[in-house]
Parts: C-alpha cells; sequence; structure tokens
C-alpha cells in the first residue's frame, strides 16, 4: 500500500520491497546497509576497492544520519547551509558525489524548516553526472516528515519512484501517518535494490518469514494502526482483480485532515507576521510547521522566547541552524491533526504577552545589576557580545526573580 502511495513502478513482472521498524531511525539504517552493500558488491565485481563508502547529505539532516555513518563505519559529506537557504543544494551535492558515494539523501522535510528539499532537479543533475562517469548513484528520501504530506495535497509534486533515481524513501508512521509513536516504514523500488544476502528467513513459527531488521521482538500495535488509518483515512479504492486500485476521482479523507493542518499553518503564520517582530524563515510548501526568528537586533533571543512560552503551557523549542548557518536561531511550532485554529490564535496571544514582558526587562535588568556590572565595558565589542551579555544578565535577574517569589 505505501509502495503504491510512493508511485512504485510495481506491475507482473516488478515488486516492490519494504519493512516495517521501529521510527525513520531504524529505517534509514536499514537502507543504508542495503546501499553500502550494493555498492561493495558492484566494486568488488569491478576489482576496485571498497573500505572508503561514504553519502552526501544536507547539514540539515536528522541526527540518525550521523549515527549510521558513524556504526556503519560510512563518510558523511554534509552540503552546508547558508543564511536564507537551509537545505541541501542539488548542484552542490552532485558536485560532492564521487566513485565511493553509495547514495545522496534527499530530504522531504527538513527537520528544521520543514522544507521539502528538490529531489527532481537532484535527480536530474545525478543523471548527468552517472552517464558521464557511468557510476550510477543512486538517491535516497528520508521522508520521515512529508511521506505522508505530500502524497495528499501535492500529488503533482515528483519526489518519490517516479523519478528514476529514487531507490529506496522512508517515512515515518507516527509523524503524520496518524498513528503512535513508535512505527516507521523502508521502501524498496525493487527486489534488486535490496540485497538478499541481508534477508534472513526463519521457519521455526511455522512457516518461512523473511526478516531485516536492526531490533528484535516488539508489539504489532503501530502496524496494525497504520493499517487501519490507510485503510480507513486513506484513498477511496474499488476492486478490480482482488487488486486495490487507487481512483482518480476518490474522496480522500487524509488530503482533509492534512489541508486542515495547512490552513491552521497559515493562521499561525499569519498571527506571527502580525507581531512584525519575526522573520519567517519556513516555506508554504512543505510540512505543516512554522519556523520564525526575532528580526534584527534584539537585547532578547529564541531562547528566551522559548522558555517563557512553558508558563504558558507552550514547549516550543528553539534552536541554533547547523554549520555555516549556525549564527541564525529559530523558533518552530509543529502543526499536527489536533492542533486547532483556536490553539493557533491561543499560541499567538501567549507570544504577544512574552514579547510585551520581555521589552520591560532590560532597563530592569540595568537598575538590579548596577553601572560596574552593565555599563563599564572597555573596549569595542562585536554586537554578539553585547547581545549574550544582556541574555546573560537577564537569566541571572529571572533567576533572582524566581527565587524572591517561588514561580516555577
Amino acid at each position: 500500500m505505501i509502495a503504491r502511495l510512493f508511485n512504485a513502478p510495481l506491475g507482473d513482472t516488478e515488486t516492490a520491497m519494504g519493512v516495517g521498524t521501529v521510527g525513520s531511525s531504524e529505517a534509514i539504517m536499514l537502507a543504508g546497509l542495503a546501499f553500502k552493500r550494493n555498492w561493495q558488491n558492484k566494486r568488488k565485481a569491478e576489482g576496485k576497492t571498497y573500505d572508503k563508502p561514504n553519502i552526501v547529505t544536507g547539514a540539515n539532516v536528522q541526527v540518525c544520519w550521523e549515527k549510521f555513518a558513524r556504526y556503519f563505519e560510512v563518510e558523511l559529506k554534509e552540503i552546508k547551509l547558508s543564511e536564507g537557504y537551509y537545505v541541501m543544494d542539488p548542484e552542490k551535492a552532485v558536485e560532492m558525489v564521487d566513485e565511493n558515494t553509495i547514495c545522496v539523501a534527499a530530504i522531504l522535510g527538513s527537520t528544521l524548516t520543514g522544507e521539502f528539499e528538490d529531489v527532481k532537479r537532484l535527480n536530474h543533475l545525478l543523471v548527468k553526472k552517472n552517464d558521464a562517469t557511468g557510476w550510477n548513484t543512486p538517491i535516497h528520501v528520508d521522508a520521515a516528515s512529508g511521506g505522508f504530506i505530500a502524497p495528499f495535497i501535492y500529488p503533482e509534486l515528483e519526489w518519490d519512484f517516479r523519478l528514476p533515481l529514487v531507490k529506496s524513501i522512508n517515512v515515518s508512521g507516527h509523524k503524520y501517518g496518524l498513528v503512535y509513536a513508535g512505527i516507521g516504514w523502508v521502501v524498496w523500488r525493487t527486489q534488486h535494490d535490496l540485497p538478499d544476502e541481508l534477508i534472513f528467513h526463519i521457519n521455526y513459527l511455522g512457516a518461512d518469514q523473511p526478516t531485516f531488521t536492526l531490533n528484535f521482538s516488539k508489539g504489532s500495535s503501530q502496524i496494525i494502526a497504520q493499517y487501519y488509518q490507510l485503510i480507513r483515512l486513506g484513498f477511496e479504492v474499488s476492486v478490480v482483480t482482488q487488486k486495490y486500485v487507487y481512483v482518480s476521482s476518490c474522496v480522500n479523507v487524509t488530503a482533509s485532515i492534512t489541508e486542515n493542518c495547512r490552513e491552521n499553518l497559515l493562521v499561525l503564520k499569519e498571527g506571527i507576521e502580525k507581531t512584525e517582530r519575526f522573520n519567517i524563515v519556513s516555506k508554504d510548501v512543505g510540512v505543516p510547521l512554522v519556523a520564525f526568528s526575532l528580526k534584527g537586533q534584539s537585547f532578547h533571543s529564541e531562547f528566551e522566547i522559548s522558555e517563557m512560552l512553558r508558563r504558558f503551557g507552550w514547549i516550543v523549542p528553539a534552536y541554533t541552524m547547523p554549520a555555516d548557518a549556525q549564527h541564525i536561531t529559530v523558533l518552530r511550532v509543529v502543526i499536527r491533526e489536533d492542533f486547532s485554529r483556536t490553539l493557533a490564535e491561543r499560541l499567538v496571544a501567549d507570544i504577544l504577552k512574552v514579547l510585551h514582558e520581555l521589552d520591560t526587562l532590560p532597563s530592569k535588568i540595568s537598575r538590579k545589576m548596577g553601572a560596574e556590572d552593565f555599563g563599564n565595558v572597555k573596549g569595542k565589542k562585536v554586537k554578539r557580545e553585547k547581545l549574550m551579555e544582556v541574555i546573560v544578565g537577564w537569566r541571572k535577574f529571572v533567576k533572582d526573580r524566581k527565587k524572591m517569589n517561588g514561580v516555577c
């Protein structure tokens, strides 16, 4: 079902392969192992060295890619980010590909901003390089966040098995697959893309059972829940020769859910923009989330806003961008099915309360710290150093206030 959702070339002579995993972390490691083994087998057959495999990714990849690289001894070649461009640049990625590259990993829904990387452009450029070099470097799509978003509300977007170099895709069922945490999926384009030597076969449970996992015993509740959600909320189907096929004029319940998330995203985005205090970093096309940062120079930081929002019951993470864009700090709000328009409006109101309170803090800090701590700054300092002084002073002020009034 998931292979069909991702437009795998299913037919009488072609069959996709897939496996359920514990989240996308395990899925990515299994996909990486398949790429590594295929590359090694090819290099051995050509009589070439096979001890220095690498993967090309953007610096915005999730930490599980770093885990895979370290655990399974694969070099991770990261494309650095830049201010205003927080995803992998396809041109730079293809430039970094060499004969030891086992795959290029593209992200459909960056963890940092929710943005979809341009997989179609990457495929086009990589086809040209493969034709020129004969390397046949493939693509893996990390669709952990966007895999259950794009097929329903961006069906025309080409990112999946419609592109010939996309050999495997992972997706998280517990993100927008509407299932409890602990379920992920990885699908290979064809049986050939998953080396049979990685698959174990057992028969002591009554029948032959192929298995390809890194974990061991686990429950089946999430798999059953995923099956139910796809049947109950997915595409409407008709039965033809005992096979499910998607009807082009179907009623798409999941699209209604994801479209509602997108509408609530726009409500939140517009509310944040109206404060005139933030820059929106995320894009409209992508995972339903809003990433935003403070405009211009401020005596306060996104980390302070994140901390103060906790008093209103909100856990809004603040974080710095990866290499070459680490001077950018953003706040991120992910829109899920249960995040309603009312909650969006309430969050904007609470952000305004926090901003109003922060606006009063510098003068209070000045009076409390005194000239010896805050006024006698000798020599010239860069603006960021001055900003850090204010942040440290603010934190000290808040800590002292907590001691006085017992606020936690």
